[in-house]
């Protein structure tokens, strides 16, 4: 069985999906302005927006045509304050990770496992 706590981390675990939470935090918006905001296609916004939704994170609210989407938990940003603490206390080691930081990113193993 999956844990939960992994879950969730692995749902924040992509850069676009934490700057969709974090102008989420800001209040509602439309993938139309998310699209505009990030500066990414509709359809990339769309499925960051689907994997939010589908962990529980974000929920949408039909308006006319427009659906506006939120956080539906603020103890989200609570988590993201704490982990913004933590790396500020760590400093550089995590960035420096030789499976989850900056450089792996590059590597072709890493780009294996996560296709």
């Amino acid at each position: 069985m999956l844990d939960p706590a992994a879950a969730l981390f692995h749902s924040l675990s992509d850069p676009t999906r934490l700057a969709i939470v974090q102008r989420l935090a800001s209040g509602e918006v439309r993938v139309r302005d998310l699209t505009s905001e990030l500066g990414l296609a509709q359809s990339t916004v769309s499925g960051h927006v689907a994997c939010l939704r589908g962990c529980g994170l974000v929920q949408g609210r039909a308006q006319g045509r427009s659906v506006y989407y939120s956080l539906t938990r603020p103890e989200l940003m609570d988590v993201l304050a704490a982990t913004e603490v933590l790396l500020a206390a760590t400093g550089n080691a995590v960035s420096l990770c030789p499976n989850y930081g900056l450089d792996a990113r590059d590597t072709p193993q890493i780009q294996e496992i996560t296709r």
